[in-house]
């Protein structure tokens, strides 16, 4: 599994009251739902992406996410990401689920889960498949990195 410092992009996202379920840790479901922040989070600071009214949109066709330490709130969860496969219009990427980084300070950050997202790029209305546009594969190229092995 990939260490924090080999991350192309890192985002920290704040666990919620919420997303613990009754054993005490953050539900499985709940880290698709940090995939998806890290990724448009991304998109849309980094490149672009006009989720709202943009001619294309990313839609997910495929998800993987294996889980090997628990997350609880109230620890923030930090969220790496890399791009492992970018086509005309599809990118394939990693993320890595980091708990622990910097707490207490100094602290190394543990391995939580690490899994795959698949985004296929279409047209916002048609929803038939779009090339990538420039801005956004110009800020994932950013991210490429060798497949993961």
């Amino acid at each position: 599994m990939p260490s924090i410092d080999e991350q192309p992009y890192t985002l920290v996202i704040p666990t919620r009251w919420k997303d613990n379920d009754v054993y005490g840790h953050v539900n499985n479901v709940v880290y698709y739902s940090f995939f998806d922040t890290v990724i448009n989070t991304f998109l849309i600071r980094e490149g672009g992406l006009d989720i709202h009214g943009g001619p294309v949109i990313g839609l997910c066709v495929e998800s993987h996410c294996r889980y090997d330490a628990p997350l609880a709130f109230p620890e923030p969860v930090t969220a790496g990401l890399a791009v492992t496969k970018l086509g005309r219009s599809s990118v394939t990427y990693a993320v890595t689920l980091f708990d622990g980084a910097g707490d207490p300070p100094g602290a190394e950050a543990r391995p939580a889960a690490e899994g795959w997202f698949v985004h296929v790029f279409v047209d916002r209305e048609t929803r038939r498949p779009a090339g990538v546009p420039d801005g956004i594969r110009a800020a994932l190229e950013r991210l490429l990195v060798g497949a993961p092995q």
